[in-house]
């Protein structure tokens, strides 16, 4: 846990990439079971996988990599982030459902 720490807090700065691409393996298995969390409480017919929202959520944190105060702190934007992607797949599918009803 001390390494997932230091590798948020280091990728915040200029070794940030490499920082970044040694923490993905460490936490990839927690932020898939948040993934899959999240994914059971939604509604069926969801096209997107835990494995799949893993990769776009951590896209979105690494991108934004606001120097996260904790371990808490980045694994409640990776969170928010998975719910953000739900949102913009379900607005996705009514844009494809309402453009083909019309």
């Amino acid at each position: 846990m001390e390494d997932v720490t230091r590798f948020l807090n280091e990728a915040a700065g200029a070794a940030g990439q490499t920082a970044a691409a040694e923490l993905l393996p460490q936490i990839y298995t927690e932020l898939r079971q948040l993934a899959a969390h999240r994914l059971a409480q939604e509604r069926p017919g969801q096209t997107l996988q835990p494995t799949a929202r893993v990769k776009e959520a951590w896209l979105r944190v690494n991108e934004t990599c606001a120097g996260w105060n904790s371990r808490g702190h980045f694994f409640a934007a990776a969170a928010e982030a998975m719910r953000r992607i739900l949102v913009d797949e379900a607005r996705r599918r009514k844009r494809v459902v309402l453009g083909w009803l019309r």
